[in-house]
């Protein structure tokens, strides 16, 4: 393939248990090109913050790769030892995560926890990495840096700890950020502030970045290209606007469907009836069978994988059957 700066091929992460092994990611492939932003959506337990997991190689026991492989530059990084790894994560692959409380610890100010992080990554002194660490806390829009470094986490808002999170995440200079509902837990104006700050960052920093979110809205203002996963797989794939506006999955469109627009004049939004079915019941053929509207015989027989569908790839018989009647 081509210069991507990371490549996922036909990942599989799988959960032995004592019933028998549940297969989490079933065939997830895709890439992020350098300074591109990828957004990753789809219902709870779709697979999106796994798939974020599997890439930056923090798993929860006893979840495991069962099969494919990531590739980071070339370099194959899903079978690294965990020393080899943890020189990867950090310098070359950052991280933010949903609560900012979970990736800092309370009982050190920020300073500390961010030049310790510079310099596990970058060899350089003291007085630097602490320079290093205000300029970043600038960057990331925070007033009087040169005081608050020394504060502690408590001692700031939520929104600022999340600032703080996206500087540790950028303090070794990572190629590729793994944003995980980054703005979830953050009110609307905020949000809009934080997703402005991450776009300006990575285009300024060159850094690309994987927007795990469940939020439409944040794909719609942010992404480059987004991948729509159900059930443990991508059901579509393809530039933003054409996702969005000409969705090819029936699972993209009710999403697409029921967020609410400020130019129409909707009485109803629409709505997709069911549930994704669990990991010990997923459906023969396609898993999204029983709750499509636009059913037919091959999607219960048959799981269809992802093929171009104009702008867009989708994993859906239904474009397979335009194309023929079209031919």
């Amino acid at each position: 393939m081509s210069g991507a700066l990371l490549e996922v091929r036909h990942l599989k992460v799988e959960f032995p248990g004592r019933r028998g092994t549940l297969l989490a990611l079933d065939d997830v492939s895709f890439e992020i090109s350098a300074g591109e932003i990828l957004g990753v959506v789809g219902e709870s337990g779709a697979g999106k913050s796994l798939t974020g997991a599997a890439i930056i190689g923090l798993l929860d026991p006893p979840g495991r790769i069962a099969a494919g492989e990531i590739r980071f530059d070339g370099r194959r990084i899903d079978n690294l030892p965990y020393e080899a790894m943890r020189k990867v994560r950090g310098r070359q692959i950052g991280a933010i995560f949903q609560d900012p409380l979970t990736s800092l610890n309370p009982l050190y100010t920020i300073g500390r926890q961010l030049t310790e992080t510079i310099q596990a990554h970058l060899p350089i002194g003291n007085a630097d990495a602490r320079a290093r660490a205000i300029r970043l806390l600038e960057e990331t829009g925070i007033q009087a840096a040169g005081e608050r470094i020394d504060q502690y986490p408590h001692q700031f808002s939520g929104g600022m700890r999340q600032r703080v999170v996206i500087a540790l995440a950028l303090a070794a200079e990572p190629r590729l950020i793994v944003a995980d509902e980054p703005t979830t837990a953050l009110d609307v104006s905020i949000q809009a502030q934080i997703i402005q700050l991450l776009k300006r960052l990575c285009r300024e920093h060159g850094a690309a970045v994987m927007l795990v979110t469940h939020d439409m809205g944040v794909i719609a203002e942010t992404c480059d290209r987004v991948a729509v996963m159900y059930a443990g797989r991508i059901a579509e794939i393809g530039p933003v606007h054409d996702v969005i506006h000409s969705s090819r999955h029936p699972y993209t469109s009710g999403l697409m469907g029921s967020i609410p627009a400020m130019d129409e004049d909707r009485e109803r939004l629409l709505q997709i009836d069911g549930a994704m079915p669990r990991l010990t019941a997923i459906p023969r053929g396609c898993a999204f069978n029983p709750r499509c509207p636009q059913v037919f015989d091959r999607c219960r027989a048959e799981r269809p994988e992802l093929m171009p569908a104009g702008a867009t790839r989708a994993a859906c018989w239904l474009v397979d059957a335009q194309a023929s009647a079209a031919a």
